[in-house]
């Protein structure tokens, strides 16, 4: 069976038969060079599958990045003595094909001996991540019991959202297919927190991860399906990817931003044929020239644009040069209706917000009461909250995550990072009187001390030990913004010969989408497609994780939203009695009992 593509130049497989085989090297492939913009983990992805499958040689390949640090959206690191900092992190599955495709070629950071994936892999067996408490409510007082609550009529709600098509729901809100039950849900609170969700985002987003981790419901109220690297995802993940294209030879240009992408967009044929470049310091013109052999990978947009920085003692600037963010995207969009529409996206920041803000504990007294909540000492290098722990009763709606200790290569011992976000930065704090997004990093945490319990006496002192770097991101959850198809380039768009789109902000090739955004698997499965279309790779792309067109994992996800309990049909005697008389002795009836569905 043909898995469905919409560029025929793309094929989609599963199994150890096209995973495991090694790819040809593609003719032509040594006349090529690339230039990628861009070093998130899409661009990252882009340049290994070039070396890995393409059999490209990796000086040919360049790197064009307008900061002076790689990384994108994963950037946690020691900022000067001002204490640690993460925009944000991304949590990773079991079924993230493409990543682990490519992270079991590179060589970890944490031990040279093994892959990026080894490590993840044993870091996670030996020490599996779950979560003791997933909601609080009264200031650190356990709120969740493990399970999702959900009434029969909310259950049905979320199996109607699953079989809608895709195009019914085109620009189409969570809050407009919802009732007030389900957003008011336990369920709700789980992924609204855990993916960033907003009541106002795409309904067809929030359809697409339903449908992409059914296989992981079970796991979402204690986020057992979780797992996380040993070390921040920069460190872990980012810094050895740069540190073994660098090792192969791959150059890359810092402060090169990319202000526009010239193309000859013929009727059957679209050509890259000038990157047009200045320096960002000093503005001088780094335009490249392109020929049919000069492939281009375009990041459209970061999650992480026109960050703004606060520290301890101040707020973040909130002058966001809204003109000047997407600039490249918005640049190249106006060329083709092909190439995407980023208004959709990036023209409501009131709506695309939210902020992040890294504490350093440097105080046992505090650790009390963090291991009041995990039940478990940050002090070990274990997993401690298992992933985000959110504050139900807190107007900002503060969610917190401690992962393993210490998070970053060269952490003191005594010192625990905390990295705090709020989905709802224009509302007034509880403790403190002010919109998160104009609290300083101080604030926050005193902010995050009250939700944790501390006694409202004792939160001045203790916030004296600590350092808090707070981070607003207008764009963090543009690419939830409701959407039409169209409104996303596809990764590599119609007759497109020499350039590919990657990030956030593309439109996979697979026919329907099924991959989700916010992911690092969507960054790699992007830059999959385009290095394999692109260059001639004869392997297939693993296809998105079936998980939705397998009955063990429908009829397990309808248990588990049910907890484990037989799910009320209420249907008329005489159907039951026939529905019975159908299936009795048959398979269907062996795996309705097992999952207990019946």
């Amino acid at each position: 069976m043909k898995i469905k593509t919409v560029d025929d130049r793309l094929r989609l497989g599963n199994g150890d038969y096209d995973r495991l085989v090694n790819s040809r090297k593609p003719v032509g492939i040594d006349d090529k060079r690339a230039y990628i913009v861009g070093t998130g983990i899409a661009g990252l992805s882009a340049a290994g599958f070039l070396i890995k499958d393409a059999k490209m040689d990796p000086s040919r390949i360049v790197f064009l990045e307008k900061d002076a640090v790689c990384g994108g959206a994963l950037d946690g690191r020691l900022l000067s003595d001002l204490g640690y900092v993460a925009r944000g992190g991304r949590e990773t599955g079991h079924h993230f094909e493409v990543l682990w495709d490519l992270l079991s070629v590179i060589p970890s950071r944490e031990d040279p001996g093994v892959s990026i994936l080894d490590h993840l892999y044993y870091t996670n067996l030996d020490d599996p991540n779950f979560s003791h408490c997933r909601v609080t409510k009264n200031r650190g007082e356990r709120y969740d019991n493990g399970k999702f609550n959900l009434s029969n009529d909310v259950i049905k709600e979320i199996l109607h959202l699953v079989m809608t098509p895709d195009e019914k729901l085109e620009g189409v809100s969570v809050e407009e297919v919802f009732s007030d039950e389900f957003l008011e849900s336990d369920f709700w609170t789980y992924y609204r927190t855990m993916f960033a969700f907003e009541n106002w985002h795409s309904v067809l987003e929030l359809k697409l991860y339903i449908n992409r981790f059914i296989h992981h419901v079970s796991g979402l109220p204690d986020l057992s399906a979780l797992q996380f690297t040993r070390h921040d995802q920069y460190e872990s993940i980012v810094l050895p990817m740069m540190d073994w294209l660098k090792a192969m030879g791959v150059h890359t240009e810092y402060n090169c931003e990319v202000l526009n992408v010239e193309f000859d967009l013929a009727e059957n044929k679209k050509t890259a044929t000038k990157i047009v470049a200045v320096d960002a310091a000093s503005g001088a013109d780094r335009s490249i020239p392109l020929s049919e052999n000069d492939l281009v990978f375009i990041t459209t947009g970061s999650l992480v644009e026109s960050s703004a920085y606060g520290s301890n003692d101040a707020a973040p600037d909130l002058a966001i040069d809204e003109e000047g963010s997407f600039r490249l995207w918005k640049a190249i969009a106006k060329k083709s209706p092909e190439f995407g529409r980023p208004e959709v996206f990036t023209s409501d920041i009131s709506k695309s917000n939210w902020e992040s803000a890294t504490v350093t504990v440097k105080s046992a007294a505090i650790a009390k009461y963090i291991e009041a909540i995990t039940k478990r000492s940050p002090y070990t290098g274990k997993v401690v909250t298992g992933g985000i722990v959110t504050a139900l009763d807190s107007s900002w709606l503060m969610s917190w995550t401690i992962n393993r200790q210490g998070q970053y290569i060269g952490q003191p011992e005594d010192e625990i990072a905390v990295w705090v976000y709020g989905l709802f930065t224009d509302k007034d704090g509880d403790y403190v009187k002010k919109p998160m997004k104009a609290c300083t990093g101080e604030e926050i945490a005193k902010e995050w001390l009250y939700h944790i319990g501390v006694p409202e006496d004792e939160i001045e002192d203790l916030a004296k030990d600590t350092s808090t770097i707070p981070v607003f991101m207008p764009y963090i959850t543009a690419q939830f913004m409701p959407r039409s198809f169209g409104d996303r380039p596809y990764v590599v768009p119609k007759d497109a010969v020499n350039f590919a789109f990657l990030g956030q902000f593309v439109e996979t090739l697979d026919d329907p989408g099924r991959d989700t955004v916010f992911t690092t698997e969507y960054s790699a499965r992007c830059a999959m497609e385009a290095v394999y279309v692109l260059t001639g790779v004869e392997k297939c792309v693993p296809e998105v994780f079936a998980s939705r067109y397998d009955m063990r994992y429908v009829l397990a996800g309808i248990s588990a939203l049910n907890d484990g309990e037989k799910y009320e049909l209420n249907l008329p005697m005489e159907i039951m009695l026939k529905l019975a008389k159908k299936i009795g002795g048959t398979e269907i009836e062996n795996m309705l009992k097992e999952y207990n569905i019946i």
